[in-house]
């Protein structure tokens, strides 16, 4: 299957080493075979004995015309050796670097690949890209393609798989082995139990402002030790923590953030409320793979924020362009009638687009400043 990203890495390699990272099982394998197909190339991963001599040793291919270097992350001291491996490949050698933790938060002091490389964030699959990429006789409609994310997820290995209890399965062993084993090389092995809790109060919370300290103590931990473990669930692309808007970036990270998960299939809940709950995250994935594709491909300083008044006045999204919010968007499972909120930040923040996606609508309609529509297309039009 390929990817939105496989044209901008293509292209990217001819000019820098590049980053590619993600989830776990988000495709970024796929994407590398891809493009090593019909050229000299070689693959390597980090987390195989056999690779990972040769990747030591350097001992790869001499005319391999693109390498992949998968996990190396993994490897002490691994950016000086990179930036080596960088100075000392052939001029016409690609290099493609995978990764399923963020490259930046594990830094190691050394020599700085600045200006070395162009990175690139893999998201699950959105509407717009099953709409395109869905291996059916007939491309499916935005709302066909909704549907199928809010049962699967978004993974392309639930998403292809035409069995829904297979998908099941596959979500449970997904989850273990992130907590079992990725988990682990950031933690110690007696705080798998404890992280295990967290992520399952995670999924319970998606869509609510994050209380650390309420949770702390709910599970008899310090809020510190919950915050080291928020922050190894970003960096292994398990959640994401979308922040409150506001112009002074200092305080806006003091305050709440609400969290969500990659995998919307994670999303615990049931009823109406846990479908609008798993809805909320699927927007927010979508939201999140737009603002970094503009950030990654097209240079934009494109983010993702919510917006909350101490009044308790609050719309689920909004997307800025540096300083400027440009996008407003609160989420609707059902509900037509305009959002309060939303009409509120609509007129104190004009330049911003309003918009209520609506997950069942009978019908579109602009109402003031504030745009009702249908979600599936809406998401379809975004640019990832």
């Amino acid at each position: 299957m390929q990817r939105y990203l496989d044209a901008r890495v293509a292209a990217d390699l001819k000019k820098k080493l590049v980053f590619v990272t993600g989830p776990r099982q988000v495709g970024k394998t796929t994407l590398s075979r891809l493009l090593m197909q019909g050229i000299p190339a070689q693959y390597l991963n980090y987390d195989v004995a056999a690779d990972r001599a040769i990747i030591e040793q350097q001992s790869w291919r001499l005319d391999a015309q693109l390498l992949v270097l998968d996990e190396i992350h993994k490897m002490p001291q691994w950016k000086n050796w990179l930036k080596g491996v960088i100075d000392g490949k052939p001029a016409a050698q690609q290099l493609l670097v995978t990764g399923s933790a963020r490259m930046d938060t594990f830094r190691q002091t050394g020599d700085s690949l600045a200006g070395r490389f162009h990175a690139l964030r893999l998201h699950p699959l959105s509407v717009r890209e099953w709409c395109t990429l869905a291996p059916t006789e007939a491309p499916p409609t935005p709302e066909e393609a909704l549907t199928r994310l809010l049962e699967r997820g978004g993974f392309p290995e639930p998403m292809l798989d035409p069995d829904p209890i297979e998908a099941d399965r596959w979500r449970r062993q997904y989850i273990d082995g992130l907590v079992r084993e990725d988990v682990l090389e950031f933690s110690r092995i007696q705080e798998l139990g404890a992280m295990r809790l967290f992520v399952d109060m995670l999924r319970e919370r998606v869509g609510s402002p994050l209380s650390l300290a309420s949770m702390a103590r709910d599970l008899n931990l310090a809020q510190p030790t919950l915050r080291r473990y928020l922050d190894i669930l970003q960096a292994l692309f398990i959640v994401f923590a979308v922040p409150p808007w506001h112009r002074n970036i200092a305080r806006a990270v003091l305050q709440q953030p609400k969290v969500y998960f990659y995998d919307t299939g994670l999303v615990r809940g049931g009823g109406a409320e846990g479908d609008g709950a798993r809805f909320e995250n699927l927007v927010a994935c979508h939201l999140l793979k737009h603002a970094q594709w503009q950030q990654d491909a097209l240079g934009r300083d494109c983010q993702l924020h919510y917006l909350r008044t101490k009044d308790g006045a609050e719309v689920d999204f909004a997307l800025s362009d540096g300083e400027q919010l440009t996008h407003l968007v609160e989420c609707k499972w059902a509900d037509a009638a305009p959002h309060r909120a939303l009409a509120r930040f609509a007129g104190e923040f004009p330049q911003a687009r309003a918009v209520q996606a609506v997950r069942h609508l009978r019908q579109p309609e602009q109402r003031g400043a504030i745009a009702i529509t249908h979600a599936a297309q809406w998401l379809a039009e975004l640019s990832a």
